[in-house]
């Protein structure tokens, strides 16, 4: 599998669940579906372009052009945006996709993943679990090197717990279970101890990692997925290290490419790593820019980019037939949702603080109402022609074994107007839009973003909708806002967000606490009640290592937030990505796969 569908199970997996930030508009893994066979691309699009509707299921997952790299020539890869990308450029501090998506390029995990979203032993880390002693041996399988020409050790791996941990670490991973589990973790964490307890460097090669309890999540993306370059950090404080030279110009990794030059924001030169520990990369380098969405699809018909990334769906049926282009899809670990401020971070406590009863949409009838509002069926065929549909629950169909169709609600206008109206809110001075119950002035700040033709209809079409049933919806700062704005205003509960349309990226475990437990930041809704944290704890706990058990446990979760409402998952998404017929080995199937690592991609020249 290459970098491109790798990364996409494991930039997220080290935050159990997602964590990507992602734009409405991390193992090795094997198809999770049907294996395709190898019909004509084009039959097949021009089949479905007739009905106008497509699926991502109909497309190839790999390229035709397959074989032994050349070893030269570069590959020009775009990557779809209208904003520059953040320039956090190391695993442990980066916060959106754009950064994730280029650290990819340069620096892989440490670990493979299967189908399943399991880690297996071919990657540079093994490991080794002993159930009675609650015990995880790491063990550096191969040897390594950094692209400044230092090895690899085992103590890069365990580099990247303690600077997470560090009581001056001020970025966002570091509480999920893959981290509090470890014994002493806790304590560093407090500044209560200079050393995580739990941590024990053997020798170079071999670390054992002693934990409170173990839970199903830590074989499913718990374990930290990435080394930390602990010697090129040398003298630098963990508070600086984000802002750092080291990670934002002159950043390094383990992978087959390494950075020559950056250009900030916009594009990143990498060349072939020689001393890469697979072996000889395919190609003499990589170049990787910013492209806008309206000129993305020009790039490619030109020969301008090999690869689109983040390609914009709703631009494929314009474009479906470009010559000289393989058009790849698969399903996204992804949704996008309405998300509703019920509080505020507690930065002391470094928890959420739900106080729904102090909130502009903390009524649940004022939510469900607008749920019933929004026909995302017709969404998801208007606006992107059936490659994003309608979203039930906040456990995807990416995770196949674990979704579930729970009931919601469905569009409906005239009940949504009911629900309002026996909740109290009544249009009291006969200017279209309802005040709340306590006959007050009901106007909704709505945060939504730029980028590409989609963004603005798209949140006008909800808009519109949410007034037909009488409520006052008006643009956050009156405008769509660029991607890094959006999130630091979400991440700061800046007041003038009441809602938000926002999208996550799933990682490979199915655990949603990354996303919605009291103490995960991303916890954006600031959503937090005693029973969330009960069944987020019970499907993470020795007892859900039965997994009917813990199928349960989240079937119970998925009913209880279409119950309390903290966000309204909007749609699922299919991805589709051109990829010039020049490239070899390209794929997009989930599922290790040595022939398809990025250090096996090449071009013919």
């Amino acid at each position: 599998m290459t970098k491109s569908a790798w990364s996409r199970i494991l930039f997220a997996a080290m935050l159990s669940l997602v964590l990507i930030l992602a734009a409405c508009g991390g193992g090795d893994s094997k198809d999770e579906g049907e294996k395709k066979d190898d019909k004509d691309t084009s039959d097949k699009t021009e089949e479905k372009s007739t009905e106008g509707q497509f699926s991502y299921e109909d497309f190839d997952q790999t390229v035709a052009n397959t074989g032994d790299p050349s070893g030269t020539g570069t590959l020009k890869v775009g990557y779809t945006s209208d904003t520059p990308f953040e320039g956090t450029l190391n695993w442990a501090f980066y916060q959106g996709s754009p950064d994730a998506t280029m650290i990819g390029y340069f620096d892989e995990a440490v670990f493979s993943m299967d189908a399943d979203f399991q880690y297996t032993q071919d990657g540079l880390i093994t490991y080794e679990v002993d159930e009675d002693a609650k015990t995880v041996t790491f063990t550096l399988a191969h040897d390594a090197k950094w692209h400044d020409g230092t090895p690899v050790t085992i103590e890069d791996y365990v580099a990247s717990y303690e600077v997470i941990g560090h009581p001056d670490y001020d970025g966002v991973r570091g509480s999920d279970e893959g981290f509090t589990l470890i014994e002493g973790y806790e304590e560093y964490q407090a500044g209560e101890a200079e050393s995580i307890s739990g941590i024990e460097v053997k020798d170079d090669k071999t670390a054992v990692f002693t934990y409170k309890e173990l839970a199903p999540s830590l074989t499913a993306g718990g374990f930290w997925a990435y080394a930390f370059p602990k010697h090129y950090y040398e003298g630098v404080e963990v508070k600086d290290m984000a802002a750092s030279d080291q990670t934002r110009k002159n950043p390094i990794g383990i992978g087959p490419y390494k950075v020559k030059s950056i250009t900030s924001g916009e594009a990143i030169v990498l060349e072939k790593f020689e001393d890469y520990w697979r072996g000889e990369p395919g190609m003499d380098g990589i170049d990787i820019k910013v492209i806008p969405s309206s000129s993305i699809a020009d790039a490619v018909e030109k020969g301008d980019v090999d690869v689109a990334l983040s390609f914009p769906t709703d631009q494929y049926p314009d474009v479906s037939e470009m010559e000289g282009v393989n058009w790849l899809a698969n399903i996204d670990g992804a949704y996008t949702y309405i998300g509703f401020k019920l509080g505020e971070w507690d930065a002391d406590k470094n928890e959420v603080n739900y106080k729904p009863e102090e909130m502009k949409m903390g009524d649940k009838e004022l939510r469900r109402a607008m749920w019933h509002a929004m026909d995302n069926d017709a969404v998801g065929n208007k606006f992107y022609h059936g490659l994003r549909w309608k979203a039930t629950s906040l456990i995807t169909p990416y995770h196949e074994n674990w979704h579930t169709e729970v009931e919601v609600p469905e569009y409906d206008p005239e009940k949504a107007k009911q629900i309002l109206a026996d909740a109290g809110y009544e249009d009291v001075d006969g200017d279209g839009f309802v005040e709340d119950p306590d006959g007050e002035k009901l106007e909704i700040k709505f945060a939504s973003m730029s980028g590409g033709d989609t963004a603005e209809p798209l949140a006008n079409y909800y808009i519109q909708s949410w007034k037909e049933i009488g409520l006052n919806v008006v643009k956050s700062n009156g405008r769509l806002i660029e991607f890094n704005t959006f999130y630091d205003m979400v991440g700061k509960d800046d007041p003038e967000i009441d809602i938000y349309q926002g999208a996550w990226g799933v990682g490979s475990d199915v655990d949603p606490s990354g996303l919605y437990g009291r103490k995960a930041s991303f916890n954006y809704p600031r959503y937090a009640t005693e029973e969330n944290d009960d069944l987020l704890k019970k499907g993470n706990s020795t007892d859900a290592f039965d997994i009917e058990y813990r199928k349960d446990i989240y079937n119970q979760w998925q009913e209880l937030m279409v119950e309390e409402m903290p966000v309204i998952p909007t749609l699922y998404r299919a991805y589709v990505i051109p990829v010039n017929e020049r490239v070899k080995n390209w794929s997009e199937e989930y599922g290790f796969n040595e022939d398809t690592l990025l250090y096996r991609v090449g071009v013919d020249e």
